[in-house]
C-alpha cells in the first residue's frame, strides 16, 4: 500500500515537472522574447485553441542531449524539445465540438531556436499520424532554424534522412486542411513545412528561406544576415505567403478565420443592401471599377478574406460566405491589365480551385475579362503552360461552380474563368451589361475587317472602326448570348446572392 505522504510527494513531483515545461520556468527567455516584440509559443497556443480543450502530447520531452547538458538545463532550455503538439477544439462556439476538432503543432523558438531534433521530429510525426487517423485539420506554427546537429545522444543514425515528417505532411495534401503560420525566422526544414501548407499566413516580421545563414555561407554562397533571407515583403509578392498579418495576434486570428471556412456554415450573418450592385458598374464600358467593393457588397458582411493579394493581381482569389455558407471566390480585377488573365494569375487561380475542390467548397466566379494576356512578354513567362493549369483545375473541379459574367467575357480567358467551358458551371448567368465574344471587340474588328479599315484614313477609318465595334457589341450582348443558350440566363445584379444559393443548393 502506498502511503498518503508518498502519494502526495508523487503528485507534487508531477506538478513540479509540469510547471518546469511552462513559460513560468523560463522567465529570462520569455522576457527576451517579449523584448523582441514577439509572443511565446504557449501564448499563441492560448489564443488559438478553445479554453480548456488542449490535450498535449509529449509535454515532458527534452532534447536528446543528456550526454552534454544537465537535467535542469534540458528542462529549462529545451522544454518539449522545441515543439508543442496536441489536439484541441478551435471555434467550437461557432461550429460545435465535433466540427471544431483540430491538431496543433507550434514550434517553440525559445527552445534551441525551434530547431528540429530527434524527439522534436518524433512529436511532429506522432501528431501528423493522429491527424491522419482522425482526419483532423492541422495548424502549424513554423518558426525555427531548421535541422539541429547537436543531439549527441542519437548514435544510431548517419544522416537521419529516413525520418517521415515531410512524407506524412505531404501525404495530407488534399486530405485535411493544413494551415501554416509564421513569425520570425523560418529556415531549412521549417520552411519546407511552411511552404507545403494549403494556406500560408505570415507576419510582417517573417524571414522564410530554404537555408539559413550558416548553410548558405557553408555552401560558399556568401555571408548574409538572417534578415536578408526571404523577407516577408518578398514572399508576399512572389506568392509564398497567402495572407500577410501585422503580428502574431492578427496571424492567429486569421488562422482561426481560415479554419472556419472549412468547418462549415454560420447561423448568424448579415449582408449589405443588394440594390447597391445595380449601380456599382460604370455606364461607360471602357471605365474601371473596384471589384473588391463589389465583392464586399455581394458577400456576407466581414466574410471576405483575400489570398495572395499582391501576387497574380489580375485575378482576385479568396474565401467568403453567402448566407453563412462558405464558398471560394475567383474574380477578374479590371483595374490590372484590364482584367486580362496572365500566366501568374492563372497559376494562382488554379492552385486555389484545386484547394476548393479538395475540400468540397463551392466556387463563385465573377468574370470580367478581355481574355488571356498575350504577346512576347507573356510567352516568355511560360503562358501556354501556366494558363493551361487554369483549364485543368477548372475542368477537374469536383465542387459546384457558379459563374456570374458581370461585364466582359471574351475568348479563352472567359472560358478559363468559367471552369474551362461555359457548360462547366452548374449555373452561368450574366448581368444585363454583360458582353460576349470569341475575342475582344476591338481586336476582332481590327483582325476581321483589316482590309476595309486599310482602305480608309483618318476620321473615316475611326468612324468605321467605332461603327463596327458598336455593331459587334450589340450582337454580343448578354441577352443575345442567353437567347442562343450560350449562358443559362441574364439576372438582375441585386439577385446575385439568391442565384448563387439556389443554383448550388445551399438553402
Amino acid at each position: 500500500m502506498v502511503s498518503k505522504q508518498s502519494d502526495h510527494s508523487s503528485i507534487g513531483g508531477f506538478l513540479q515537472r509540469v510547471e518546469e515545461s511552462l513559460d513560468s520556468n523560463r522567465a529570462a527567455d520569455v522576457e527576451k522574447r517579449h523584448e523582441s516584440g514577439y509572443r511565446t509559443a504557449r501564448e499563441n497556443l492560448d489564443q488559438l485553441v478553445d479554453d480548456g480543450s488542449f490535450l498535449e502530447y509529449g509535454q515532458f520531452a527534452v532534447a536528446a542531449q543528456r550526454s552534454r547538458r544537465s537535467a535542469e538545463e534540458l528542462k529549462s532550455k529545451t522544454a518539449a524539445d522545441g515543439v508543442i503538439t496536441g489536439l484541441a477544439t478551435i471555434n467550437s462556439d461557432l461550429f460545435g465540438g465535433l466540427r471544431s476538432q483540430a491538431a496543433v503543432i507550434i514550434n517553440d523558438y525559445m527552445s534551441l531556436a525551434g530547431t528540429q531534433g530527434f524527439f522534436h521530429h518524433q512529436k511532429i510525426d506522432r501528431m501528423l499520424e493522429v491527424a491522419t487517423q482522425k482526419a483532423l485539420p492541422v495548424i502549424m506554427y513554423t518558426e525555427g532554424g531548421g535541422g539541429r546537429p547537436g543531439d549527441t545522444d542519437v548514435a544510431t543514425q548517419i544522416a537521419g534522412l529516413n525520418i517521415t515528417t515531410w512524407l506524412v505532411w505531404s501525404q495530407l495534401a488534399g486530405v485535411v486542411p493544413r494551415i501554416a503560420v509564421n513569425n520570425g525566422y523560418c529556415f531549412a526544414g521549417n520552411a519546407a513545412l511552411y511552404g507545403g501548407a494549403d494556406i500560408c499566413i505570415a507576419t510582417q516580421s517573417s524571414w522564410i528561406g530554404m537555408a539559413g545563414p550558416a548553410m548558405i555561407e557553408g555552401g560558399g554562397l556568401g555571408t548574409f544576415a538572417p534578415t536578408e533571407i526571404g523577407p516577408a515583403e518578398v514572399h508576399n509578392k512572389n506568392g509564398v505567403i497567402d495572407i500577410l498579418a501585422a503580428d502574431e495576434v492578427e496571424a492567429t486570428t486569421l488562422a482561426k478565420q481560415v479554419l472556419g471556412y472549412f468547418q462549415g456554415p454560420l447561423g448568424n450573418w448579415s449582408a449589405a443592401d443588394q440594390s447597391l450592385l445595380q449601380s456599382i458598374m460604370p455606364d461607360d464600358r471602357r471605365y474601371t471599377y473596384d471589384i473588391r467593393k463589389l465583392i464586399d457588397v455581394l458577400a456576407d458582411r466581414g466574410s471576405f478574406l483575400e489570398l495572395q493579394k499582391d501576387h497574380g493581381k489580375t485575378i482576385v482569389t479568396g474565401f467568403m460566405r453567402i448566407e453563412g455558407h462558405p464558398v471560394g471566390l475567383i474574380a477578374n480585377d479590371n483595374r490590372v491589365l484590364g482584367g486580362a488573365v496572365d500566366g501568374i494569375s492563372s497559376s494562382k487561380a488554379a492552385r486555389f480551385l484545386t484547394l476548393c475542390s479538395n475540400f468540397s467548397l463551392p466556387v463563385v466566379s465573377l468574370c470580367d475579362t478581355p481574355g488571356f494576356m498575350v504577346g512576347p512578354d507573356s510567352e516568355e513567362e511560360g503562358a501556354a503552360r501556366k494558363m493551361a493549369k487554369l483549364f485543368t483545375a477548372g475542368a477537374n473541379l469536383k465542387s459546384p461552380l457558379v459563374c456570374i459574367f458581370v461585364r466582359k467575357a471574351y475568348g479563352l480567358g472567359a472560358m478559363a474563368m468559367a471552369g474551362s467551358s461555359f457548360v462547366k458551371p452548374v449555373y452561368s448567368a450574366a448581368w444585363p451589361m454583360g458582353e460576349f465574344g470569341g475575342m475582344g471587340l476591338e481586336g476582332a474588328v481590327k483582325l476581321g475587317f483589316k482590309k476595309e479599315l486599310e482602305e480608309l484614313e483618318g476620321e473615316a477609318r475611326e468612324e468605321l472602326f467605332n461603327k463596327l465595334v458598336a455593331k459587334m457589341y450589340e450582337g454580343g450582348r448578354a441577352a443575345e448570348a442567353a437567347a442562343f443558350l450560350e449562358i443559362d440566363g441574364v439576372i438582375n445584379p441585386m439577385d446575385t446572392r439568391a442565384v448563387i444559393i439556389n443554383s448550388i443548393g445551399l438553402n
